[in-house]
């Protein structure tokens, strides 16, 4: 969503004296060059995904204090909800895939990647019913999935892997959640999804993953987003959230015993259920971090990845033209951690 700025032209009236004029002149320049209110928090917005759960360890732990920043957490039930908040300027930063940010950016929100979370290793899947054993099996099938967002997003690609196209299913367009209960339930045939809803399919007995993002490493990355215009005039804030974020996963590792339990909370599922979500997500270093930032020739490089999944989105319909992603990756925030 573009956003525009208004500004009013304000008439002088000569019958003003001069001190008169200069004073208002003053008055106008002073309001202009008001500083930013450092005291409002930054409004971040993150859903269920192993690899954000963290966010609530830094909530909860107090580490935004810590790192001397104020923010808002909003949690969101639906992913999608999460990202439409983010492009109609109701959040300032949002947890989100690149994918789904490189289909923003291509309807017009100006956006930018400041932290790369994980990478989705196994934790989203192409659940099927028992009889359906490979890709090519689905041809035909009813096949749900929140449209456009991750999992569409790696079903398309498989279903092109295997010579099909979205037109060989009946693509069911589910929240994702919903796409979950509605496969556990026996109405459709098979459904993509992420943890921790592929705990849900797979309760459908005989369900089995067909694939999953473990076989398509670099293909999805989880990764703080902000406005760019919220960027641009409040880079300590940013900062200090980034760094917030790598004293999260310091105390995560020199504290399990403390911050488990935050992260299984908020999962909302058990504990052997959570741990079993660690290989499918492979949280990312700073080290790791630094060098996703850089140009590559694999999908482990977001600028080739970008290029990569900006080209596919365009084939598959999901964008209607390859965005401008000059702008989409701003690499000084992690450069900056100490």
């Amino acid at each position: 969503m573009k956003r525009t700025s208004q500004t009013q032209s304000q008439r002088r009236y000569r019958a003003l004296g001069l001190a008169l004029l200069a004073a208002l002149s003053g008055g106008v320049l002073a309001a202009c060059q008001k500083p930013v209110d450092q005291s409002a928090p930054v409004r971040i917005g993150y859903s269920a995904w192993p690899g954000w759960f963290p966010w609530q360890v830094t909530e909860t732990k107090n580490l935004f204090n810590e790192a001397g920043v104020p923010v808002k957490m909003q949690w969101f039930d639906g992913y999608l909800d999460s990202i439409n908040a983010l492009s109609a300027g109701q959040l300032d930063c949002n947890s989100q895939t690149l994918n789904d940010t490189i289909s923003s950016i291509a309807g017009g929100a100006d956006q930018q990647v400041v932290l790369m979370n994980d990478f989705s290793t196994g934790n989203d899947q192409i659940i099927a019913a028992p009889g359906i054993n490979t890709i090519a099996d689905l041809k035909g099938k009813k096949v749900a999935a929140e449209e456009g967002t991750v999992d569409h997003y790696l079903l398309l690609m498989v279903l092109k892997e295997a010579g099909l196209s979205a037109k060989d299913i009946k693509f069911v367009p589910l929240e994702t959640g919903a796409a979950a209960a509605a496969f556990a339930a026996g109405k459709v045939d098979a459904a993509g999804v992420y943890a921790p809803f592929t705990t849900q399919a797979l309760k459908r007995p005989g369900a089995k993953a067909l694939t999953t993002s473990r076989e398509h490493p670099g293909a999805i990355s989880d990764l703080l987003v902000c406005r760019r215009d919220f960027i641009a005039k409040n880079p300590e804030k940013i900062q200090k959230v980034v760094n917030a974020w790598f004293a999260t996963l310091k105390l995560i590792k020199k504290d399990p015993a403390g911050t488990l339990p935050i992260l299984v909370q908020r999962s909302g599922v058990s504990e052997p259920e959570f741990k079993a979500y660690n290989a499918g997500t492979t949280i990312q270093t700073l080290e790791q971090n630094r060098e996703g930032f850089k140009p590559g020739d694999s999908m482990l490089s977001m600028p080739y990845a970008a290029e990569q999944i900006s080209a596919f989105l365009v084939e598959t319909g999901l964008a209607k033209s390859k965005p401008d992603l000059s702008n989409l990756l701003n690499s000084q925030f992690v450069d900056a951690v100490k």
